[in-house]
């Protein structure tokens, strides 16, 4: 019994401590200094990784339109001709044209980057663990640039080679996400948590961004492999740099402040990390547990809205709103803009909320995803209904993706919260969930509009409205904000 009171006091000292901490660290922030230490310098690298991580990712989403302009729409059978007019007049890069795939195809082309991107999540997590993020990031960033160099070769061959290559191309960046909350599990204090995670997580949606309009122009003054050979160039020279800056955890960090080391060792404390969960996981308890259920639930969900965007908004914007090639990467990547500044703003604002005390973690994280995953579902039922408005399209479209960016302060970063001894492996399994609907959705995308582009469209922006609505529901349920009991060390030791 005394054992037992003496852990309580010191973990109220520690909440204590960390409560303390709060003014000094917003101090920090006010006066600059913070945003020159070795956890934002992480953060800023990290961004730029996964900057360059979706750029390989997404690339093809636009790349395919330019790679099958030579194929003939009026040989897709039962096309709707209730289709907006043709208001372009520039015309697309006529060179290349040998890959001809159906629409169909295009959306398993699309969807083969899932499958290989389902297969190491686990053990990008599990690797992580045991090995550390860095290596492993590293290793798949390094990997994914390769992969993209031959994707232009694969291409030449025919679809069967170009899928297999989008496949290996999944394996390679599976590992990504999962080492980089391993490193976080080290770096980020609980009440900087938001806003640095978010932060590195903003690279996704800016490499979207950048790379919509840019593989746009290369495709049309270029031609469209070039695309590939200098994206998968620039990953490979920037992972020089991820090698060269990233240290595992501040201990190994030659630079970094004896005053900041201090402070993340001390937030940490309670947070039982360890320096990795070994060999051992409680994959029972995990199984049981309805916080994880919960997230994994609503990463369904809400990934399927995300990434039926992310591979065919370029596709949408072409064949329905008639969008030429320069059109369309500016206006897709539109949207992209409003998702990395919504990113970066509701982790600041998260963290304020804390820091405030204003709500609880729980509540902070409900509050997010509530509105991440409802206002993303209402601007897609909206699209269905505005037709050839390309206006109130673009409009409902980018107000969509700004507000899904609400959900890394919310579920997407939970994991850190209910059990950040595992958060790698856990972001592994939840992120499995995502890559499911990532399979699926651009797919579902693909057989839904090849017979009827106008209504097909309505039907995919209904589902996926649909299904956000009923993630949000059971997160808001069974969602939780506190350790879980198994994640603790003594626990797990057992």
């Amino acid at each position: 019994m005394q054992q037992r009171a003496e852990i309580t006091e010191a973990e109220d000292c520690l909440k204590a401590d960390e409560e303390d901490a709060a003014p000094l660290l917003n101090q920090q922030l006010l006066l600059g200094k913070g945003l020159c230490s070795a956890r934002y310098c992480l953060a800023l690298t990290l961004h730029f990784s996964l900057f360059i991580a979706y750029s390989l990712r997404v690339n093809l989403s636009l790349t395919i339109i330019a790679m099958t302009n030579g194929t003939d729409p009026g040989s897709l059978s039962n096309v709707s001709t209730d289709l907006c007019p043709d208001h372009s007049h520039t015309q697309p890069n006529g060179s290349h044209r040998e890959f001809t795939p159906e629409v169909s195809t295009q959306g398993i082309i699309l969807s083969a980057f899932f499958y290989g991107y389902i297969f190491t999540q686990l053990l990008g997590g599990y690797w992580s663990g045991m090995f550390g993020g860095k290596l492993l990031l590293g290793s798949g960033l390094l990997s994914s640039s390769a992969l993209t160099l031959l994707t232009p070769f694969a291409a030449g061959l025919g679809a069967a080679y170009l899928t297999g290559l989008q496949a290996l191309l999944g394996m390679a960046q599976g590992v990504i996400f999962p080492a980089q909350y391993t490193l976080w599990a080290k770096w980020a204090p609980p009440l900087e948590r938001s806003r640095l995670m978010n932060f590195a997580e903003a690279g996704c949606t800016f490499g979207t961004f950048i790379t919509f309009p840019a593989a746009a122009i290369i495709c049309q003054y270029l031609g469209w492999p070039y695309v590939f050979y200098i994206l998968g160039g620039t990953g490979c020279v920037w992972c020089v740099f991820w090698f060269l800056l990233v240290y595992e955890d501040p201990a190994c960090h030659p630079r970094i402040s004896a005053r900041e080391k201090e402070y993340i060792v001390s937030s940490l404390a309670n947070q039982v990390l360890g320096n990795s969960h070994g060999r051992s996981l409680p994959l029972l308890a995990m199984m049981k547990s309805l916080p994880l259920w919960a997230i994994a639930i609503a990463y369904f969900c809400n990934d399927w809205l995300f990434y039926m965007l992310l591979t065919s908004m370029p596709t949408y914007m072409n064949d329905v709103l008639h969008f030429d090639i320069r059109e369309n990467g500016l206006l897709s990547a539109l949207p992209y803009i409003g998702n990395w500044l919504g990113t970066i703003v509701s982790g600041l604002l998260a963290d304020f909320l804390l820091s405030k005390h204003l709500f609880s973690m729980t509540m902070v994280r409900k509050l997010f995803s509530g509105l991440g995953m409802l206002l993303p579902a209402a601007s897609l039922v909206a699209v269905s209904y505005v037709g050839c408005n390309y206006t109130a399209a673009v409009i409902f479209l980018t107000l969509s993706m700004t507000a899904i960016s609400m959900c890394g302060a919310g579920f997407n970063i939970n994991h850190m919260d209910i059990a950040p001894r595992y958060a790698g492996f856990l972001l592994g399994i939840t992120n499995t969930f995502g890559t499911i609907s990532g399979i699926i959705a651009p797919t579902a995308v693909g057989f839904l509009t090849s017979q009827d582009l106008l209504s097909g469209w309505r039907n995919v922006f209904f589902v996926a409205a649909a299904l956000n609505l009923f993630g949000l529901l059971f997160y808001v349920t069974f969602g939780n904000g506190t350790i879980q009991d198994w994640a603790r060390e003594d626990t797990a030791l057992q």
